[in-house]
């Protein structure tokens, strides 16, 4: 056996080593329980473990499996994306109790989002999660995005800064660690990043107006973690991915903005990094440019996926292609957290899971981002629910409904309803509608041709029309009656249909 100096061996500094490699992973996995293989890792040094929608079925299925992670190590690191609004995925098969960003951006109170915020963490930390992969902090400037666009608070830089730091103070006061992404901003971006990726064309001026207030205003506001983009921003790097970037992850956010916590990476199988680079190589560099976690899983999610990166990061540090320095910060930085969120549980100390809706304050706020453009009689007798329905992105998912479809029938008995997809015209509707009064249902129509030219042919042949825009509303109010909710969430379809019905 070599003994090295400080009288250390080569298989201590080697399982040193490996520990340090499985610690700055975030993997997730199939199933509703932890297994064998995770519980086995994280027994061997990985220290966070990332959920999705696959893996929860109830709240107390949830606690229990966070239970069952915790006693194998106590302060792992339990991560989820649960933005609230459109991307959920604590109520993934029934819609979200919290209305999105875009929603509270719209009703511009910061103590209603910093509330909403605080309530949505405590049902997290009452299943046992201590890391939210949220709030999005980009600025949604261009309206054309197709993965931000509700989950942003605004296209106003200084209305998403302040509610960034409001929504990451109340996730936080909850005990819950938050995350905000994705840096250095998404919102200027036409092409969605799981599918290939995204380049932002403007100057550092910018820049530096625009997509960084908002981030500055998260550290400011103490935020626990931030998440690389992976975009491409020639001003910032003009070859590598901020992910990839150190001048991006070191130089700008370390060392000009002062930032101290943890930075993630978005997650390593969408295809703007491993159609280009390859998760393994990927994870390397990322590390190497100042990443401290690696999120993986959403696509990946087995044992040998781990093993993969494991293997990649032990490997480059042989290599001299990784220093073992910067493999060991990243990893102290990951237990640091993991500390931090032990620590923030006990203090918070909350209480038992519940199902079901928050009490009230999702709802509430639902309520008052409604934007009403019109007037109109309630909708007395059973209607048809037309919903002209996009593709959705990966981010969101198809697995979660939207509409106002259920929501109405349960004010107005009777309703009916159909879903139509692009190539299905407007004659499909109002065939199925006959006499009823048909509510019309949208997502982002400003950026779906078909679904505009649907509209315009239903509100010609029945001018009483109501429409409910569930996306960003970007194009002009038309119908008898306009609905715009900011967000597709359950809560914002409640609140819809209760204008519709007259509740």
């Amino acid at each position: 056996m070599t003994v090295l100096a400080h009288g250390v061996t080569a298989s201590d500094s080697n399982d040193e080593l490996t520990r340090d490699a499985l610690a700055v992973l975030q993997p997730g996995f199939e199933g509703t329980t932890a297994p064998a293989w995770l519980l086995r890792q994280v027994g061997e040094g990985l220290t966070a473990v990332g959920l999705f929608g696959r893996n929860i079925a109830s709240s107390e299925q949830l606690a229990a499996l966070t239970a069952q992670l915790r006693a194998e190590r106590e302060d792992v690191l339990v991560a989820i994306d649960e933005e609230g609004g459109d991307v959920t995925r604590l109520e993934v098969r029934d819609g979200s109790s919290f209305p999105g960003n875009l929603a509270l951006g719209a009703v511009d109170d910061t103590g209603l989002t910093r509330d909403v915020a605080r309530e949505l963490g405590r049902r997290l930390a009452a299943c046992g999660v201590n890391l939210n992969w949220a709030p999005s902090a980009d600025v949604n400037s261009n309206p054309d995005n197709p993965v931000i666009g509700v989950r942003s608070f605004g296209a106003d830089t200084h209305l998403a800064a302040r509610h960034t730091a409001a929504y990451v103070e109340g996730l936080q006061a909850a005990g819950v660690a938050a995350c905000t992404k994705h840096f250095p901003g998404h919102g200027d971006t036409n092409v969605d990043s799981h599918h290939a990726l995204p380049r932002i064309d403007v100057d550092l001026d910018t820049l530096v107006a625009r997509e960084l207030v908002p981030f500055k205003a998260a550290v400011a506001a103490g935020t626990k973690a931030v998440m690389s983009a992976h975009i491409l921003v020639p001003a910032l790097d003009p070859t590598r991915p901020a992910t990839l970037s150190p001048q991006i992850l070191t130089g700008l956010l370390r060392k000009e903005l002062g930032y101290e916590g943890l930075i993630v990476t978005d997650g390593m199988e969408m295809n703007a990094i491993a159609g280009t680079y390859g998760i393994e190589r990927g994870s390397v560099l990322a590390i190497a440019a100042g990443a401290d976690a690696i999120c993986v899983g959403g696509g990946l999610a087995d044992e040998a996926t781990v093993l993969r990166l494991r293997d990649a990061l032990v490997a480059a540090v042989k290599e001299g292609a990784l220093p073992a320095e910067r493999l060991a910060d990243a990893a102290a930085r990951v237990r640091a957290l993991a500390s931090w969120a032990r620590q923030a549980r006990a203090a918070a100390a909350p209480g038992a899971p519940q199902e079901g809706s928050a009490p009230g304050i999702g709802l509430a706020a639902a309520r008052r981002a409604v934007a009403v453009t019109g007037t109109a009689a309630p909708v007395t007798a059973p209607p048809y629910v037309a919903t002209l329905a996009p593709v959705a992105n990966i981010a969101v998912g198809d697995e979660t409904p939207w509409g106002v479809a259920a929501e109405l029938a349960a004010l107005v008995p009777g309703t009916a309803s159909g879903v139509y997809s692009e190539g299905a015209g407007a004659a499909a509707v109002l065939a199925a509608a006959g006499s009823r009064t048909v509510v019309a249902v949208v997502r982002d129509e400003h950026r779906h041709p078909w679904m505009a030219q649907a509209l315009d042919t239903l509100i010609a042949a029945r001018p009483d029309t109501v429409v409910v825009e569930m996306g960003v509303p970007r194009a002009t109010p038309r119908g008898a009656l306009h609905i715009a909710t900011h967000g597709a969430s359950r809560v914002c379809g409640t609140a819809a249909a209760e204008i519709i019905a007259g509740a």
